[in-house]
């Protein structure tokens, strides 16, 4: 692994968390959101993320980080509200609204926020180190 490695596979981690916050605080925004341009409720989107390819020579050098492949959508049913005065109910009075949990959006925000601090410690520590290399090498 380079010198910098370090440096470059915490930042790819900055990032991805980054957009799992984004893509979160989206599907909170529109948990309401009972039509959207398409005129269907919103639908749940979700981060896929996979291993960064570095291209060095040995393993170690292979893994650069992580980054996002694709934003999805949840392809889960939406749950049934009976509300037949609502604009966006169907015959029988009952509204599908979108296939967010705002609980399981808050958790998932706390485990992205977590993973955006780690990052931060393991970029903190490394220019630690590497202040303290420049301070031996004087």
């Amino acid at each position: 692994m380079s010198l910098f490695g370090g440096l470059s596979i915490s930042a790819s981690g900055l990032t991805a968390e980054r957009v799992r916050m984004d893509v979160i605080a989206e599907n909170l925004a529109n948990a309401e959101s009972t039509r959207g341009v398409d005129g269907q409720p919103y639908k749940r989107k979700l981060v896929v993320l996979g291993a960064a390819a570095g291209g060095g020579s040995s393993f170690a050098d292979t893994l650069a980080g992580v980054r996002v492949k694709a934003v999805v959508d949840d392809q889960s049913p939406g749950r049934k509200v009976y509300d037949p005065t609502h604009p966006d109910a169907d015959k029988q009075g009952f509204l599908t609204m979108p296939n967010v949990n705002t609980v399981s959006e808050m958790v998932d925000l706390i485990t992205a926020t977590r993973g955006y601090e780690a990052n931060i410690q393991a970029l903190n520590a490394a220019k630690t180190m590497f202040s303290r290399t420049l301070e031996i090498l004087r």
